[in-house]
């Protein structure tokens, strides 16, 4: 199954040859930037810790680059394509792999659940490896981790920006509500920068990989998700505003000042701080005492 020895597909000459072949044109609604760069391909695989008894998905598989690469090192691979034009593409360049399946799909659409249960049975364990389109980049993260799948890993190719704002700590200019949501779920780190010079088109920013070891269970005790993250969300609402002040434009009523004031002092949290200054902890603690006391529904 494994491909002649300098037919990688993520080389330059390689991949003007496929997109020749088949007369493909980007389309920049679709966030199409294909690699040209083995190198950081082995390196991406390496992150998601694959071997011959795991699975892996992908989602915007392109011309295949990565995709090959995830064929040689797992069990089975799923790659979920948007653009039907690369369709015939890959049926192509993977036909090598029989361990590879494409899907036609939209992935913020499909029921990845029922996909994962009727595609990648025997696999001991399953990551979702990718290069991710920069504008669904946040859609598609989240509802990978809120949806609870079966995963171990999370690596994926975004935005450097993007990247460093979900692995970012409290009190840094990068720490916001999507830091603290990704925190909630996985455990991140930025495994490497990637620069704009390895993608055909070539991006106008550079990338970052990103790697999420999705958590068994959260780290901080909640008593109800859904009020923890309204209490994130509000919290940031305006980054120069003080916590108080953002809690009081978007989660109390006015009337209710006094008593979220005397509910942060009891917490430990002085009401003057900023929103990108608190903890996961901090925030849980927030919005568990806030329905304790009733201040929340």
């Amino acid at each position: 199954m494994t491909q002649i020895a300098g037919k990688d597909i993520a080389t330059p000459t390689r991949t003007k040859e496929i997109l020749e072949k088949y007369g493909f044109s980007f389309k920049k609604s679709l966030g199409q930037n294909f690699l040209i760069d083995t190198n950081i391909l082995h390196n991406i695989v390496s992150e998601a810790d694959l071997t011959k008894e795991k699975g892996a998905i992908e989602i915007g598989p392109g011309i295949g680059a990565l995709t090959e690469q995830l064929g040689r090192a797992a069990k089975k691979v799923m790659a979920i394509e948007i653009d039907q034009r690369l369709l015939p593409i890959l049926q192509d360049t993977l036909s090598p792999y029989e361990n590879i399946e494409v899907v036609h799909g939209d992935v913020l659409e499909l029921d990845l659940k029922k996909l994962i249960e009727e595609k990648m049975t025997g696999v001991e364990k399953l990551s979702v490896v990718a290069n991710l389109p920069y504008y669904v980049t946040t859609p598609i993260l989240m509802k990978l981790l809120e949806e609870r799948l079966p995963l171990e890993n999370i690596v994926v190719m975004i935005q450097k920006e993007v990247a460093e704002r979900i692995a970012a700590k409290p009190g840094t200019k990068d720490y916001g509500s999507l830091s603290v949501a990704a925190q909630f779920y996985a455990e991140t780190e930025v495994a490497m920068i990637v620069p704009a010079s390895v993608f055909i088109p070539r991006p106008n920013v550079d990338s970052a990989v990103i790697r999420l070891k999705v958590r068994d269970r959260p780290p901080v005790e909640v008593d109800d998700q859904d009020v923890f993250f309204r209490v994130v969300r509000s919290s940031f609402a305006q980054r120069r505003k003080t916590l108080l002040n953002n809690l009081m434009n978007g989660l109390f009523p006015k009337t209710q000042k006094d008593e979220v004031i005397q509910m942060l002092t009891d917490i430990g949290i002085n009401p003057t701080r900023r929103g990108e200054t608190l903890s996961l902890d901090e925030f849980a603690r927030l919005a568990n005492e806030g329905m304790r006391r009733g201040l929340i529904t």
